[in-house]
């Protein structure tokens, strides 16, 4: 099979999946070879630019002969007898040599010159003798130490020759290449020219930051993060903002941009849907048009790449991560090439994978996760906040894949996490468990502190076997025992002891204007939803304590919405307040955030699972303190929670 695609690879090509290494090998195949466009610049501008052309020095460097210590220029043969015992008498010589001072006087024999560091070394002169290996005597000095030819000398050219190539086509100038540059003289260079980036958003959803949401809008996160990656990875973003759902529109807009800039990347429209005209458009933008649309990939799988008269054109999913990852892996190898710079050379790490990760046969599948320090060292956390999260991004420490061949990686697995940034950036303090906005409150201390820290949510449950295992510092939970009727205590096993957090009011919400609910109590309002079959609930997911609290409210029946399981009191109270549910549990704090009334329930008992072989952890000492602390108290209290006493 060959990787040349022809001028009819067909717009039949839509959603045709192909493997990411047959798409990359055919949207490159379809981009290069193809000249590179040079410009000049001055020295000051070429940070980060790749040159086009090898430099050679036009002079020497040093252009002359110049000491390398503060002492005195000497004649070797002079000194050939000198030592502690038998110290050899020179002549000063009338004149002190300094950086910028040209010599006038020759060293005789028997005679020295005082010189500074970098003067140049006067005729005559074939070695230099530290100051601090002689003694002053009347215009004349002591040398009680031999000295070979040569010595404390840098010669003329040692450092670059005239006319020997000092950088090569392609080095990436970084501040040591100026520093050489500079050193030759040389104030302007050729690079290779910047890619100019058109970058366009798509959707009738959008609005940009800034701006104010309508019902079902959301704010352009694609457009300002594509924009700074491309800007990352050599390339001259533009970004043009947002175009409407509209054929003729979007059509125009791409033309303009394609017309103007060298690289076109629009985001969203990538799909096979009635608002998606980008893949029909791009057939009418010139040839080959689409070389991939659809690549087994996840997240990512929308993707489509094209070239448009030696253009890259690049449709992103919609979804930022999927955006991001596909942008990352799949376009910015031919970014790089196009700006003259050589690939990514990312770091690698090796870590464990301490829960099974489902994963979808036939799809190469990158998953992103966060480090965590374990017992027997680093575990990679998946993030799991699907394609449509932006903190997928922020929050992660870099990746890992599934091969497209395998349905999961089983939980204990060894594997290769390919790092977003060149170094490791391991939480000073890791909490996993269930997750509280007063979490956020006791953390600011510790972070103002200096030490990094990171939250997982996996809920009460999970966060007790991560502390089991080792794979945290802290497991914040909230569980009830029946038998003792008592909180959490009863759930610590050994290695664990419990830090008492604060106490949270767990109640039910609803909408204020839903008269059903009116004049009731927590376990009314349960039993008067269960009684209409038009109500419906939003749980939590399994695990949470919030979801024990809601099953002893139920007792077993499993009314509509019991399946809708969101993983923090936030989405339950979003999905109340946007009335794609009437009621549900949270917090008081939340749901006062939201606007929703509220029934208290329980008062719960958020406390810390702590691992006691950590609890000598710097950061950990200082989460204990903070707790411990009027600020944080106070702060507690403000935001709605009661500190234990």
């Amino acid at each position: 099979m060959t990787n040349k695609p022809d001028a009819s690879l067909a717009q039949d090509q839509f959603l045709s999946i192909l493997s990411r290494e047959d798409a990359l090998a055919r949207f490159e195949s379809a981009l290069f070879p193809r000249a590179m466009l040079t410009e000049r610049v001055a020295l000051a501008d070429a940070l980060g630019r790749a040159l086009a052309q090898d430099v050679r020095a036009p002079i020497d460097v040093p252009p002359f002969d110049r000491s390398n210590v503060d002492g005195f220029a000497v004649r070797a043969a002079d000194l050939a007898q000198a030592s502690e015992a038998n110290p050899v008498r020179l002549a000063l010589n009338d004149e002190v040599i300094a950086c910028g001072i040209a010599p006038k006087l020759v060293v005789a024999p028997m005679t020295a010159t005082p010189i500074a560091t970098g003067g140049p070394v006067p005729r005559g002169a074939d070695a230099i003798v530290m100051i601090e290996q002689t003694q002053p005597a009347q215009g004349a000095i002591d040398v009680r130490r031999a000295v070979s030819a040569g010595q404390f000398i840098s010669s003329a050219g040692t450092d670059m020759a005239r006319g020997e190539t000092v950088l090569r086509a392609g080095a990436v100038i970084g501040a040591r290449e100026i520093g050489m540059l500079a050193a030759c003289g040389i104030a302007e260079i050729n690079v290779t020219r910047v890619p100019r980036v058109a970058i366009l958003s798509t959707g009738d959803e959008l609005v940009q930051p800034g701006g104010t949401l309508a019902p079902a809008q959301i704010f352009d996160t694609n457009g300002p993060i594509v924009a700074a990656a491309v800007r990352e990875n050599g390339g001259e973003p533009n970004f043009l903002g947002h175009v409407a759902d509209d054929e003729a529109a979007l059509e125009k807009a791409m033309r303009d941009a394609l017309g103007a800039h060298d690289m076109l990347i629009v985001s969203g429209g990538t799909s096979k849907g009635a608002g998606d005209y980008t893949h029909r458009i791009l057939a009418r933008l010139g040839k080959p048009g689409i070389i991939a649309h659809g690549v087994a990939l996840k997240p990512g799988k929308p993707l489509c790449m094209s070239v448009c008269d030696g253009k890259p054109v690049v449709i992103l999913p919609g979804f930022p991560t999927s955006a991001m990852f596909t942008f990352h892996d799949m376009i910015v190898p031919s970014l790089r090439r196009m700006a003259g710079l050589p690939a990514r050379n990312d770091a690698k790490v090796e870590a464990r994978i301490p829960v099974r990760i489902a994963s979808e046969l036939g799809r190469a599948e990158f998953v992103m996760v966060a480090l965590v320090e374990g017992a027997d060292g680093l575990l990679a956390y998946p993030t799991g906040k699907g394609s449509g999260a932006i903190t997928s991004f922020a929050q992660a420490d870099g990746f890992l894949r599934i091969d497209a061949l395998a349905d999961h990686l089983a939980a204990g697995t060894s594997t290769e996490v390919t790092l977003f940034t060149p170094h490791v950036r391991v939480p000073d303090l890791t909490i996993i468990g269930s997750h509280c906005t007063g979490l956020d409150v006791a953390i600011a201390p510790v972070a103002r502190a200096g030490f990094a820290s990171r939250i997982i949510a996996v809920g009460s449950l999970g966060g007790l076997a991560a502390a089991k295992r080792g794979e945290c510092d802290i497991a914040p939970i909230h569980l009830f025992d029946d038998k003792s009727e008592t909180y959490n205590k009863p759930f610590l096993s050994e290695g664990l002891e419990l830090v008492e957090g604060w106490r949270r009011m767990q109640g039910i919400v609803y909408r204020a204007d839903d008269a059903r609910f009116a004049g009731l109590d927590a376990r009314g309002a349960v039993a008067r939803a269960l009684a209409d079959p038009d109500c419906l609930m939003v749980n939590r997911n399994q695990g949470a304590g919030t979801r024990i609290l809601l099953d002893r409210l139920l007792d077993g029946v499993k009314p509509e919405g019991y399946w809708n399981q969101p993983k923090s009191h936030n989405a339950v109270a979003a999905a109340v307040a946007q009335g794609r549910a009437d009621w549900g549990m949270t917090i008081a704090p939340v749901a006062e955030a939201y606007g929703l009334a509220f029934l208290a329930f329980a008062e719960e008992h958020y406390d810390l699972a702590l691992v006691s072989a950590r609890k000598d952890r710097p950061a950990v000492q200082a989460l204990l303190e903070s707790l411990q602390s009027e600020e944080t108290r106070a702060a507690l209290i403000a935001a709605g929670f009661t500190p234990t006493s």
